[in-house]
């Protein structure tokens, strides 16, 4: 396995592979529908990832260097405002984990709960017939032991 292909999102290799849990299906339409979500997912993904690293570095450079001659205080203002929206962006990205895993656990022990339902009535019935024969087999006059 490539290494792009060990550090791909689970979600992502679920839907690549044609498979999707029913949790990931509903968020997923439920960020669509959205503008504000997609506004927000598309500025965490940008932020989170090495072109906005370069970009930064990039711009911080000229800044220094070029644009003013005493850049400290207004870069100073311009990269904490910034932090401020980035990690109230980090804030929302957390906060959507948190209720898609819930989301996510509320399904599957809905699913394991049905599924132990079914199990313990398929068991139950397992039972009964076993014992119906049981006595057929054995109480029935005739029968050859």
């Amino acid at each position: 396995m490539e290494e792009s292909e060990a550090m791909e999102d689970p979600q992502t290799r679920s839907v690549q592979s044609g498979h999707s849990h029913p949790t990931v299906v509903a968020q997923r339409a439920h960020r669509a529908a959205s503008l504000q979500l997609r506004v927000a997912d598309a500025i965490t993904a940008f932020a989170g990832s090495m072109p906005f690293v370069y970009l930064h570095a990039v711009a911080f450079t000229v800044w220094m260097l070029v644009v003013e001659h005493s850049p400290w205080p207004t870069l100073t203002l311009i990269v904490s405002l910034e932090a401020i929206f980035l990690s109230t962006f980090v804030m929302i990205g957390q906060n959507r984990q948190a209720a898609f895993q819930q989301a996510k656990a509320d399904h599957d022990f809905n699913e394991q709960e049905l599924e132990l339902k079914s199990n313990t009535e398929l068991t139950r019935a397992i039972a009964v017939m076993t014992r119906e024969l049981h006595a057929r087999l054995v109480t029935e006059p005739g029968s050859s032991r």
